[in-house]
């Protein structure tokens, strides 16, 4: 199928790791386990078929605990919808799926790059994301 959007720019938007001291370091090392990968995206549409993207992925502990990191990425991607659509659904599906799996790579691996820098070494992320599964499920 040929694609009817073109990636324009895609940039890392905001990027960040926070670990407030060395003891908090130290307790996530070992609880790192307990973190789990949520994903958000939302759209902001520009002028002449243009859309924003933006991907956040965001690496927390849920659990009650006072020692946690927070990690995050905000990805943006700015595509334009190439041809005459009007269809909000395929629009939806551009932005949710299509666009989803060609940049997610990238977006992990700059996540993965931001965990590594900021101490926690061999960390995978183990559950590939789905982004048509997740698609129909949202809309079925």
């Amino acid at each position: 199928m040929e694609k009817n959007y073109e990636i324009v720019l895609e940039f890392i938007k905001d990027i960040s790791s926070e670990t407030k001291n060395s003891e908090t370091y130290i307790y996530v090392k070992e609880n790192i386990n307990k973190y789990s990968l949520n994903i958000d995206i939302n759209s902001i549409p520009l002028k002449n078929k243009l859309i924003e993207v933006n991907t956040k992925l965001t690496f927390e502990d849920k659990s009650e605990s006072k020692n946690k990191s927070f990690f995050t990425i905000n990805y943006a991607t700015v595509v334009k919808i190439l041809e005459d659509i009007d269809n909000k659904k395929v629009v939806e599906k551009i932005i949710l799926c299509d666009l989803q799996n060609e940049i997610y790579p990238r977006v992990e691996k700059s996540f993965l790059n931001l965990l590594i820098t900021s101490g926690f070494k061999g960390i995978k992320i183990e559950n590939k994301i789905d982004f048509e599964k997740l698609y129909k499920e949202k809309f079925n």
